[in-house]
């Protein structure tokens, strides 16, 4: 089982992929749904990310805390 932490990196790192596309989807084609789909799965996968960082973070400081 992977650790929060590191779940948590990975949806911010798919996050920033997600992001780039977009940004370069903009530059090349100016806003369409695509666009918007891709802005959105970044959403989630910040939020994601954001959320399993500090539940590891969470889990640290209860079991210090013993």
């Amino acid at each position: 089982m992977r650790s929060p932490f590191f779940s948590g990196v990975i949806y911010l790192f798919l996050g920033g992929i997600f992001t780039f596309f977009a940004f370069q989807q903009v530059t090349m084609n100016d806003w369409n749904f695509f666009v918007y789909v891709l802005l959105i799965l970044a959403t989630f996968d910040f939020g994601a990310g954001f959320r399993l960082i500090a539940l590891h973070f969470k889990i640290k400081h209860k079991q210090n805390k013993k």
